[in-house]
């Protein structure tokens, strides 16, 4: 693994997602990661992300260091050609070069603006980093995905599915606010390639991009769509088709104690934070079938195992030169 800033880089998803269970265990100690230097830039608040990944990269014996980028540094500009004669004091071209003779894995957190549906899928901050930098990088979440959390979410589901071909139900939930599809987006990406009933549940108008979700069905009667479920990942996203707008804020979609009666006792999911009463209840967050916890904690072993796949990759090609 030379970066990981998409799903696909991953090349055996059950392979690695064993492997993360394997340092979940934690019964050998790791330092393949000692004299190197994970450096995060955050463009956007984390808890998570932030801690679970300084924690996998000290677990395996690397120094880790966190900027927010544009308040601790220079903001930076990415636009090729640009006259930087705004607030803009250092340009990315400079900034990745920087950074990637202070680092060995560079991690980059960077939100849509949910304005320009074009602008957001172009990925500008993290593909110019990927452009720039000389060392691997890794997406904290970007506009689009969020492979890492997709990661947990699979280790999750490994962890606690009773049969081999579980049924799995992504459900739209109301929220005051638009949010990204990052986290829906990479989570229907990765069920598509494990062995799943995966069905989507949500309003009209709600639909994410069919290029993700491809052959998924898309079911918009929310208790159609829970019946039997063994897993619901309950998450907001804004709409896709009217870009970045909030057309609804339908509190029938809230999942509460009654729609958890609809599945087959279902390991409720998400992502965090969530918000109580409005995503999902109180009821249903504070029973024994919510795994919202344990999820968070495989956040740690995801990234983990992402970090070791390319810190392997790096001494292979370091021996390949040698041996040249």
């Amino acid at each position: 693994m030379k970066n990981y800033t998409e799903l696909s880089d991953i090349e055996d998803l059950q392979q690695l997602v064993t492997e993360a269970l394997e340092l979940k265990k934690g019964t050998s100690t790791l330092e393949i990661g000692k004299g190197k230097t994970l450096g995060m830039l955050f463009f956007n608040p984390s808890l998570r992300t932030r801690l679970s990944t300084e924690k996998a990269g000290k677990l395996l014996g690397m120094d880790v260091m966190v900027m927010n980028a544009g308040s601790d540094s220079w903001k930076l500009e990415f636009e090729d050609g640009a006259v930087m004669d705004s607030d803009k004091a250092e340009h990315i071209k400079e900034a990745a070069a920087v950074l990637s003779q202070y680092c060995d894995i560079i991690a980059v957190r960077a939100f849509p603006d949910l304005k320009d549906k074009e602008k957001d899928e172009a990925e500008t901050v993290l593909n110019s980093f990927k452009k720039y930098a000389s060392v691997p990088v890794v997406n904290l979440e970007s506009a689009t995905g969020h492979p890492l959390q997709a990661l947990a979410d699979a280790i999750t589901i490994s962890e606690l599915k009773k049969k081999d071909k579980p049924k799995i139900v992504l459900s739209w939930a109301p929220h005051p606010k638009a949010l990204p599809q990052s986290v829906p987006n990479s989570f229907a990406e990765i069920i598509q390639n494990l062995d799943a009933d995966f069905v989507i549940t949500n309003p009209e108008g709600y639909d994410l991009n069919p290029e993700i979700t491809k052959n998924v069905p898309v079911i918009h009667d929310q208790n159609e769509a829970l019946k039997d479920a063994d897993f619901v990942y309950v998450k907001n996203w804004s709409s896709y088709d009217n870009y970045g707008q909030k057309l609804s804020e339908d509190r029938k979609w809230t999942f509460s104690a009654e729609k958890l009666k609809l599945t087959n006792n279902a390991k409720v999911m998400h992502c965090l934070p969530v918000r109580r009463n409005m995503v999902i209840a109180d009821e249903v967050l504070d029973s024994e079938n919510s795994v919202v916890i344990q999820q968070a904690g495989n956040r740690t072993f995801a990234a983990q195992a992402v970090l070791k796949r390319i810190l392997e990759e790096k001494v292979k090609a370091k021996d390949l030169e040698g041996n040249a």
